[in-house]
């Protein structure tokens, strides 16, 4: 199996702006070249910030940042990830969009909604977990308060790579910073946690603190908390067979079914 590079854009957001949130990272994905990256990630709700102003910044499938997605997923001839608010059919939800080269889209729903910020009143929850196979790759997409319910994150073996995409604010950077590291290890699986930086319109600080890990939990990326960054990680999948050959925790895992 090929080694698979991801790209980590971690940056601030303006509030409830998408068209200046597409214009400001359109400009940070222009330092990423073509066939550089197979996957870029950006954060949740990335065209306007963890709003619960969902009405005001909506869009649909249809709408611009969405077609601006797979616009830069063709430029840059790799998957792009984030979140933004989708309507449809009057309802509203934190709808993670996969958008590949290719002009094929898959999306996940938000399935843990933060309801101390109002969130399950807000948003639709989703129900169906996603799986996706990247180059071989079988990558679970998740957001933010997903993070935290480790049955939702589980994996009997058959995801390589999980990804969250957050608005997590710095107060609580530790459980941010220790959740994933108890993901990457308990799943033998790589992490990458993408989050955003700086003051939304609620006063609420983030620090960032994204990461790339590796399935012993070991960071492989270098990025800074507070820090506008946009860096490559390669994942190195012999890293991956050879921890899950030599020490097979996952085949004494318990069973369970999600309902």
């Amino acid at each position: 199996m090929k080694d698979l590079k991801i790209t980590l854009l971690q940056s601030t957001l303006f509030w409830e702006q998408p068209e200046a949130n597409r214009n400001h990272f359109g400009k940070k994905l222009k330092d990423v070249r073509k066939n550089s990256t197979h996957l870029i990630l950006l954060p949740e709700l990335f065209t306007s910030g963890f709003t619960m102003n969902a009405k005001s910044v909506a869009e649909s499938m249809e709408g611009p940042s969405v077609a601006w997605m797979l616009e830069m997923a063709e430029n840059k001839n790799a998957v792009v990830c984030g979140s933004l608010v989708i309507k449809e059919k009057n309802k509203f939800f934190n709808r993670l969009i996969w958008a590949q080269p290719d002009g094929k889209i898959v999306h996940y729903d938000k399935r843990h909604l933060f309801r101390m910020a109002k969130e399950d009143k807000t948003y639709e929850q989703g129900k169906d977990r996603l799986l996706i196979d990247l180059n071989g790759w079988n990558i679970c997409p998740l957001v933010c308060y997903d993070l935290r319910f480790p049955v939702w994150s589980r994996s009997k073996g058959e995801i390589d790579l999980l990804v969250y995409i957050a608005n997590w604010p710095s107060r609580r950077s530790y459980p941010w910073k220790q959740l994933l590291i108890a993901r990457a290890i308990e799943n033998q699986c790589f992490v990458a946690g993408l989050n955003r930086i700086g003051m939304d319109g609620n006063n609420i600080l983030h620090s960032g603190d994204s990461v790339a890990l590796d399935p012993l939990g070991m960071s492989i990326s270098t990025i800074k908390a507070n820090k506008e960054s946009v860096e490559t990680c390669t994942l190195k999948y012999k890293q991956l067979e050879e921890l899950r050959a030599s020490f097979p925790v996952l085949k004494d895992a318990d069973k369970f079914k999600i309902i």
